[in-house]
């Protein structure tokens, strides 16, 4: 069966549809390539014939883009194939555009990437009128460019200015606009009118050619060699390294194909486009980033950990407990899901405030166009503000959100269950405390269940599912289930303190006060960490979590540990931890002062007495050693996680580590970063850090198997 159905009516109107077989969605895949090229063929020997074609498809999506399994699947030698291929995609469509008939983009769903690209190739492009509809060229965001003519096309249409944050950043845009921006230039109200529309202006005979194909035409706002342009185009570059840290590639290839492109006819723009989609596509940090950002994300968002046997459950009611930050955000995440709410605190005022959270919110999206007034009010009716516990009574599952004290959990958690039913689960939102140490408090401890949050909850897809000793496999289903009714992307972990992504980020935040302690420069450490390609530096991210709860967390830790008879063993950040809570005062952020100086009315500094406080004789440290201490750390630790069982696969690894810390996204997350090092490599250079800085460097026994095979950290097929 072929992916492109071929209909031509008695007007001579051709309707190519895309419906590839055997899948949910359209690919530029060689069955897409094939069919096309059929198609073409068939088109031009009826051409007499034809009035002009309209390009649709049978899938609810239009087209998602270039297929990326054979992508990341082209080797570093196999750069001439990889140009092949794509000058071959690039020829296709610009047979379609010279044809000399009209050609109508009739978007019926999605249009991403390469899917995009065909639409651009077009030259009417019709979409419907619905904001699920999402348009544009994201490759940036996978270490790629708009391979297909999407670069050069773009700037043509809209100039180099305008065209920036569609190719450089990866804006996507809606169908409306779209047509505010000139890249749609009807709308349609169904798929009915869509197709009428687009019927009805071919046969009203307007012009078949593209606007770049006509003699005289010029790039709107001018060519680099225009002043302005040229000013633009200077400071371009140095733009692209603040935000990439030098980190991704792809930016510097876009703005690349860019410049050059708009300097030479549109037929060379498009080999130059080649040339450099060729270098990413065969590039390390392209495959890294497609690996995790794609395959492994979309088999997390699909629930791929979720135990077989289980019916999917619906969750209609969801109680929290504590209106605070995470509270308040969880509850909102509910609300905008469709899911009714109870939230509680101890005093109605304050669960009142937690709602206004969500009204702030709502607020902002419907000044910005994103939601109207009725939606917003319909969504913060689901929220319920209470100060009693016993409105907790029908809620299918209730989370705590509660501060990080074992004694307060534990009270909660009897008083939810006194009120609440057998089938109701019980979650607490605990970044650090152990699952199975919280459950010694349930009634139904087959119920309890750990839902870590990551904060601010409205923009942090991730949860954390920790599941506890006596945690039923029905009960994981389920609140697997949950994460995803409420858009969100469940990792599974099993308990252990700090779980995964806590533990972990101890780690980074750790090695960076324990550089401070050793001397070396507090700017240095926070460059390097984000010059690796860190979000933020470790100094900076202590005082957002507060040096406080740090410290908290670690006496907590302490004394469950001495409890236990078991061994406590002080890291060396704590010395600086101390000092800078106990001896200066300053607890962080929330504080107002902490290893940075928050003033009212300017950007944050860091703190002046840290090279009062810390230093010492320079140690010298290259910013490599520095970058290799706070990454290689953080892949350790991860490993230890698995080798332990606490992570069970590779993609809960990078996709939590990502999503969660923030773990270098060019690297495709902890466990990748090791392999795309080389697990050789990676062991060796850990042992070297482990005789400079300490045991917390050395390598797992997993890691020296791994590397004793030169195996590489992979989830078996599932």
């Amino acid at each position: 069966m072929s992916a492109i159905r071929y209909d031509k009516g008695a007007d001579g109107v051709v309707v190519l549809t895309l419906d590839a077989p055997a899948s949910s969605v359209n690919t530029l895949d060689s069955g897409y390539r094939d069919a096309m090229d059929a198609s073409l063929d068939r088109l031009e020997a009826e051409i007499e014939d034809v009035k002009g074609v309209i390009v649709t498809s049978a899938k609810q999506t239009f087209c998602v883009g270039g297929n990326l399994g054979e992508l990341v699947g082209i080797g570093s030698d196999q750069g001439q194939q990889c140009f092949e291929l794509i000058e071959k995609l690039k020829g296709q469509l610009r047979r379609l555009e010279t044809l000399g008939k009209p050609v109508v983009a009739a978007i019926n769903g999605t249009a991403m990437g390469g899917g995009w690209e065909l639409a651009l190739a077009c030259h009417r492009r019709l979409a419907i009128d619905d904001s699920r509809v999402t348009l544009g060229s994201p490759e940036v965001t996978l270490g790629l460019l708009p391979g297909a003519g999407g670069i050069v096309r773009t700037v043509r249409l809209l100039g180099l200015e305008r065209a920036f944050p569609y190719l450089v950043e990866g804006k996507e845009f809606r169908p409306r606009q779209g047509v505010e921006a000139g890249l749609i230039h009807e709308l349609a109200s169904d798929a009915d009118d869509l197709m009428k529309k687009a019927r009805a202006w071919i046969l009203s005979g307007p012009p078949s050619v593209q606007p770049w194909d006509c003699k005289g035409y010029e790039i709107p706002g001018g060519t680099p060699a225009n002043p302005r342009i040229a000013q633009m185009v200077f400071v371009a570059p140095g733009m692209v390294f603040e935000k990439t840290k030098g980190c991704y590639p792809a930016p510097r290839a876009i703005l690349a194909a860019i410049v050059e492109g708009a300097l030479v006819d549109f037929d060379t723009a498009l080999r130059i486009e080649s040339r450099y989609f060729v270098s990413l596509a065969t590039g390390q940090v392209a495959k890294n980033m497609i690996g995790t950002l794609w395959f492994q994300m979309n088999a997390a968002k699909s629930g791929k950990s979720r135990p077989a046997g289980f019916p999917a459950r619906t969750f209609r009611t969801v109680g929290l407990l504590g209106a605070g930050m995470m509270g308040s955000g969880i509850a909102h995440a509910c609300a905008t899901a469709g899911i009714d709410v109870v939230l509680e605190d101890m005093t109605i005022e304050r669960a009142e405030a937690g709602k206004a959270h969500s009204r702030k919110l709502l607020s902002k999206k419907v000044a910005q166009g994103y939601l109207s007034e009725e939606r917003m009010a319909e969504t913060l009716r689901r929220i319920k503000p209470t100060a009693c516990i016993g409105d907790l009574a029908g809620c299918d599952l209730v989370i705590e959100a509660v501060f990080e004290d074992r004694g307060l959990k534990a009270q909660v958690t009897g008083e939810t269950e006194a009120c609440t039913s057998e089938a109701t689960i019980f979650a607490s939102n605990t970044s650090t405390l152990p699952i199975t140490g919280l459950a010694l408090a349930s009634r139904r401890p087959d119920r309890f269940i750990g839902l870590h949050f990551f904060s601010p909850v409205d923009r942090m897809k991730l949860v954390e599912i920790i599941v506890g000793e006596k945690t039923s496999r029905e009960t994981l289903a389920q609140a697997i289930d949950f994460v995803m009714q409420i858009k969100k992307i469940p990792i599974v972990v099993n308990d252990s303190r700090g779980f995964f992504t806590s533990r972990v980020f101890g780690t980074f935040v750790n090695e960076g006060m324990a550089m401070l302690g050793e001397g070396i420069d507090p700017s240095v450490i926070e460059q390097a960490a984000i010059q690796a390609g860190m979000p933020v530096g470790p100094l900076a991210v202590s005082d957002e979590v507060t040096l406080s709860l740090i410290a908290h967390i670690r006496d907590q830790t302490r004394a469950d540990l001495e409890a236990a008879n078991q061994p406590y063993v002080p890291h060396p950040a704590e010395a600086v931890l101390d000092r800078m809570v106990g001896t200066f005062g300053r607890k962080g952020r929330a504080s107002g002062a902490g290893f940075y100086e928050y003033p009212r009315d300017g950007k944050k500094f860091l703190w002046p007495g840290l090279r009062e406080h810390f230093a010492r004789p320079d140690p010298g440290l290259p910013l490599k050693e520095v970058q290799d201490r706070l990454l290689f750390v953080q892949v350790v630790e991860s490993i230890r996680c698995l080798e332990e069982g606490v992570l069970t696969n590779v993609q809960d690894a990078n996709v939590g580590s990502i999503l969660g810390l923030g773990f270098a996204p060019w690297s495709g997350g902890v466990l990748q970063y090791a392999n795309q090092y080389g697990i050789r490599e990676f062991e060796a250079r850990a042992r070297e850090l482990a005789r400079a800085y300490g045991a917390r460097f050395e390598p797992p026994r997993l890691l020296v198997e791994k590397a004793g095979r030169n195996e590489l950290f992979r989830d078996a097929a599932r």
